[in-house]
């Protein structure tokens, strides 16, 4: 019996299942709540207001607040949830599987904007942060450092105990809903035999909820995909920081090391933020290979649902097997992260995999839509707008296989 004979009811997709050796009954649970939640609370809110490039509402932050997960990395003394990278992505996947900026936004909490000296003040931060009470944005590129933030000029002048920023910053999501916007920025041009990242700086510029702090003006970017939350061009002008509000570290990092620079933090941060760019990849490619597979069966040409035909059923098998590696390959790496191992050409290489691979599979998606594919009224257009940025932000791919090459192949001098 083949094709659709004897088939009474459509087969749902079946959403991946945590397997040995990752898999732990907690490990079940989180994924389970998580994946609850972007089903039954994220996805009709993102298919309601992601084709009028709208923000996601506050209530619904509020409500990942209320679960805890902008606190999953944060020690369980300062009001976390005291775990890892690898349930921060878990967490993450199963959230951009309804809509990427919803599993981006975890990121903005963490413990980010919490480097500051004073031990007092940074146990009071972390403990906002684990309650999602205060949520950031990062503004590291510039019009002219993008991939090579070592360019950045943005600079920071010391007046007092103040130190004064002046500068322009791109791509700072979500910076005119967030209670800070961390800056990186330079404080002294290298000396000779320095790197060219010697003298930059992070620092902590606080502001109120939807508006913007004296000295900063911004710009909103009209994206292509990526909505949920707005991303900003930001002038500075004049911007007055306390010199207790310069940072030792970027991305939440607890571990860093304040002799280290502020430049160094922000590497080691990006190690944690490509493993979770890559979850987030396999999350949206998840969720075309899931409605296509709907799709497959719900499509009826020439008498059959277009399942039955075998191009479009290898299709789908090519597709699914993708996204599979690549989880499985997040997986790794983030356990490689919660085991204190540095993982630079890992992460570089599963968000090169990854992301890649979610171009590939939403495109594919979308053939297997056809016409309707090309249209609003279905979602496969939106993980394919989505999936294409993936390969853009947190570094290029173009920076993964520079990263990836320079540690197998290391240049004279470097």
């Amino acid at each position: 019996m083949t094709g659709s004979e004897g088939r009474n009811d459509p087969i749902a997709p079946k959403p991946p299942e945590l397997t040995s050796p990752w898999r732990t009954p907690a490990r079940a649970d989180l994924q389970a709540e998580a994946r609850a939640f972007a089903r039954d609370t994220v996805l009709p809110l993102a298919d309601e207001l992601d084709r009028h490039k709208a923000e996601m509402p506050r209530t619904l932050i509020d409500a990942m607040a209320e679960k805890g997960w902008f606190g999953i990395t944060i020690p369980a003394e300062h009001g976390g949830l005291g775990l890892g990278v690898f349930e921060y992505c878990l967490v993450s996947e199963e959230l951009a599987r309804a809509w990427l900026s919803v599993g981006s936004i975890l990121a903005r909490g963490q413990g980010l904007g919490t480097q500051t000296l004073d031990a007092e003040r940074r146990s009071d931060l972390l403990r906002r942060s684990a309650r999602g009470a205060w949520i950031g944005s990062i503004s590291l590129s510039e019009p002219n450092a993008g991939s090579d933030l070592a360019g950045v000029q943005t600079r920071a002048v010391r007046d007092g105990e103040h130190w004064v920023l002046s500068g322009t910053k791109r791509w700072a999501g979500f910076a005119k809903g967030a209670d800070f916007v961390e800056v990186l920025a330079r404080t002294r041009e290298p000396e000779p035999g320095e790197a060219r990242s010697a003298g930059l700086e992070p620092f902590l510029v606080l502001k109120e909820r939807d508006s913007f702090p004296t000295g900063m003006t911004g710009r909103v970017i009209d994206k292509i995909g990526y909505h949920g939350f707005q991303t900003f061009e930001l002038t500075l002008d004049g911007v007055r920081v306390p010199e207790s509000d310069r940072l030792t570290g970027l991305y939440g990092d607890q571990g860093a090391d304040a002799d280290a620079g502020g430049f160094a933090s922000v590497q080691r941060g990006l190690n944690i933020a490509r493993v979770h760019t890559a979850a987030r990849a396999v999350g949206v490619a998840r969720a075309a290979v899931e409605d296509s597979q709907a799709y497959l069966q719900e499509r009826v040409q020439f008498g059959h649902p277009i399942g039955d035909f075998q191009a479009l059923r290898f299709a789908l098998a090519d597709m699914a097997a993708e996204v599979a590696q690549a989880r499985a390959y997040w997986h790794q790496v983030a356990h490689l992260l919660d085991q204190g191992e540095p993982a630079e050409s890992e992460s570089a290489m599963v968000k090169l995999l990854a992301t890649e691979m979610a171009v590939r599979v939403t495109n594919q998606a979308m053939q297997l839509h056809g016409g309707n594919g090309y249209t609003t009224e279905r979602r496969v257009e939106r993980y394919w707008r989505d999936a294409r940025l993936t390969t853009i932000f947190e570094g290029t791919s173009e920076i993964q296989r520079r990263i990836i090459s320079d540690r197998m192949l290391p240049r004279p001098g470097s």
